[in-house]
């Protein structure tokens, strides 16, 4: 079970993360805090203090707690755009690095990602994200077999989406995405500069052809300073 003030970090950086709370904006008193979130204040400053650590506030003697502004990534909720492209787009020097390789049998949970039997063989595919030198994002990719029969770790490097569109032609659709705040695993840290960091923004997509046939299961997990999503939105 999650200690009370982590609770509250997770809740006013997510806030921050999808775009409620921007850069320059007052965080409420410790006192509105505490009332809001049913805490005491000095939970609240435990929970302030994390968030002021890992980059998301600045306390301002006798005003209070300011969002800052940071140099993201920006991800768009609604498209698929493979870390390349995006790199490419935003003028970013990264590399990219494939710390596993292999194919394996799914195991139950990953039976239910991909919906298929533990017979069907999954390619999996764990990269890490250098940007200016720091590591920031973990991929873990699961991708099924039936539809992708050939993978090299030198495409993997480069761009999976690139070859299985340009190469294999296959025509992807959509994806189904889920995103969470969490505390970082002992994988996390051992392979992200995180040094300073209390939580780590996880996104997991079930991606689709166009034939609306599952294909692909990635879980996504980034540094929080580094991450923003953005999307564009239409009252219908």
């Amino acid at each position: 079970m999650k200690n009370k003030f982590m609770k509250i970090y997770e809740n006013i950086s997510k806030q921050i993360l999808d775009g409620r709370l921007i850069a320059g904006d007052m965080l409420p008193s410790e006192n509105e805090l505490a009332e809001s979130h049913s805490a005491s204040r000095e939970t609240i400053r435990k929970a302030l203090k994390m968030l002021s650590e890992d980059g998301y506030i600045h306390k301002v003697q006798g005003k209070g707690s300011i969002v800052l502004e940071m140099k993201r990534l920006d991800f768009p909720v609604s498209g698929l755009v493979s870390f390349k492209e995006l790199t490419q787009k935003m003028g970013e020097r990264a590399k990219t690095y494939v710390e596993t390789f292999e194919k394996i049998n799914p195991s139950p949970a990953l039976q239910e990602a991909l919906k298929q039997t533990e017979d069907e063989l999954v390619w999996k595919v764990i990269r890490v994200r250098e940007i200016d030198g720091e590591r920031i994002i973990l991929d873990k990719d699961f991708l099924a077999e039936k539809y992708v029969p050939l993978l090299t770790i030198d495409i993997c490097r480069k761009s999976i989406y690139e070859y299985l569109e340009e190469d294999l032609g296959l025509s992807i659709g959509f994806a189904k995405k889920e995103i969470t705040i969490e505390e970082p695993t002992k994988e996390d840290r051992k392979l992200l500069d995180l040094e300073g960091f209390h939580s780590i923004v996880v996104v997991k997509s079930h991606v689709y052809l166009d034939n609306a046939s599952l294909f692909q299961f990635t879980e996504s997990r980034h540094r929080p300073d580094k991450f923003r999503f953005v999307d564009f939105a239409r009252r219908k």
